[in-house]
């Protein structure tokens, strides 16, 4: 079965981290939680807090299938953590899927892995990217998956779960929840 590692930093849009997770998890797929601060609570941007699995710093060092990186303004600390720029590095070398959404997409540009690909992200941070595909809901460029914002967390998650575990399992998965 695949797995997925989840980063959250205080301030992430729920929306954004639960949707894909959830999905995810009802397809099957292992996802793990880390928590970029020192606990394994954090808090998002609407006052959810949610119960990660590890911090980043206690997470297994074996490589993800897939890293999955949600957006809203915990976004400036994901970008300013070195360990999380080079996290990102790694399953994009090894040709696994890197998946941010909102302004996420910026943490894979402070990794270098944007150059040269097509990808979307929300309008807030539209002048850094731009290349930004404002109209798409989802863009995939082989292994990198970006996607504009909450309303768009739906789209996502269902594309990670295709890509995952094949287009029988989204479909399934998209009837179940009557999306």
């Amino acid at each position: 079965m695949p797995t997925v590692l989840a980063i959250l930093a205080e301030g992430f849009e729920e929306i954004e981290a639960i949707t894909p997770i959830d999905l995810l998890r009802r397809a099957g797929v292992e996802v793990g939680i880390a928590a970029l601060c020192d606990s394994i609570h954090v808090t998002g941007r609407n006052g959810i807090t949610l119960h990660a699995d590890t911090t980043l710093a206690l997470a297994p060092a074996t490589l993800a299938d897939c890293l999955l990186l949600p957006g809203g303004p915990g976004v400036k600390l994901l970008r300013a953590s070195q360990p999380v720029l080079d996290l990102a590095r790694r399953p994009y070398a090894a040709r696994r899927i890197v998946a941010a959404i909102c302004a996420a997409p910026t943490v894979l540009l402070d990794a270098g892995l944007l150059t040269g690909r097509r990808h979307t992200a929300h309008a807030s941070v539209a002048a850094e990217l731009p290349a930004l595909l404002p109209d798409q809901r989802i863009v995939w460029d082989e292994h990198l998956l970006t996607s504009r914002g909450a309303g768009t967390a739906l789209d996502f998650g269902l594309a990670l779960v295709e890509r995952l575990c094949g287009q029988e399992t989204a479909q399934r998965i998209t009837e179940s929840i009557h999306a």
